[in-house]
Order: structure tokens, then sequence, then C-alpha cells
């Protein structure tokens, strides 16, 4: 509901504006976010594997892929940092550049807290039996909300850099 909530601000913003981006907005560069959006979306097929690989009782499959998925998530938000030293304008510089950050930031936020995710199922992988063909739940909520994550993304993405 917050980023439905976020969208419609966005959205709103963007209706009302004479300009949108305002006037003496800096372009933003399109290379890297399309980098992390492919990494992104290609790490919901990695976590796929992994849910995949525990229903057939592969722990070292999932132990694979999670990792996997947890480097990827960890990339993405590198790539945002980066993206975020290399902007011309700031939080304060105007209304577009407060909404761009504000949920770019927040989807960071979610991104950080998957990443955090993946790594306490991992971290309880590691127990013999713990995860199995029978008992999967914590490796299937893990990718359920690495989904969500991605396509909030791809909303985001959509929005903030190719309208």
């Amino acid at each position: 509901m917050i980023f439905l909530g976020l969208f419609m601000a966005y959205l709103t913003f963007r209706a009302v504006y004479p300009s949108w981006p305002p006037e003496g907005t800096p372009e933003r560069e399109l290379l890297l976010p399309a980098i992390n959006t492919v990494i992104l979306i290609s790490s919901s097929f990695v976590i796929h594997n992994a849910d995949t690989a525990i229903k057939k009782n592969d722990v070292k499959g999932l132990r694979t892929w999670f990792s996997l998925t947890a480097i990827m998530g960890a990339i993405f938000l590198a790539g945002q940092l980066y993206e975020y030293s290399k902007l011309e304008f700031g939080l304060t510089t105007n209304l577009y550049a407060s909404t761009f950050y504000v949920l770019t930031g927040f989807h960071g936020l979610h991104v950080l807290l998957g990443v955090c995710l993946i790594l306490s199922v991992l971290w309880r992988a590691r127990k013999q039996g713990h995860y199995s063909e029978h008992a999967h739940f914590g490796v299937e909520a893990a990718e359920l909300y690495w989904h969500f994550v991605d396509v909030v993304w791809i909303v985001l993405f959509i929005l903030l850099y190719l309208l």
C-alpha cells in the first residue's frame, strides 16, 4: 500500500507540473539502471531455481541459488549507491528529485531487507534437515518477497527512467 501511495503521488506530481521533470533537472543516465534492472529481474529466475531445488530435496542447490540471489541483490544495491553518487541532483533539488530519491531509496530498503531474508534462510539451511521437500515455507516466503521487490522495481524503472 505504501508503494501504491508513492506511485500515485509521483503520478499526481507529474500530471500537475507544467513540465516533468522540472526545468533544470539534469538528465539521468539510463545504462546503469538498465543493467541493474536486468540483474534484479534475472535474480527472480535464480531464486526460483532455489525453490525448485528444495522441492527436490536438494539443499545444496538451495544454498547455491540463494547465495547467488543474495549476491545479485547486493550488486543491485551497490549499483544504486553508485548511481546516487553520480547524480547531478540531490534530495532537495526539486520535487522530482525528492520523489526520485524517496521511491528508489524505499525500494532499495526493501531489496536490503530481501537480501537479509535470503541470508537468514541460508543461515537456517546450514542445519541438516531444516529445509526439505516437505518443509520449505521459509524458502517460499523469501522467494515471494523477492518477486514482489522485482515487480515493484519494474514499475519504478518504467515510471522514473522510461516515461
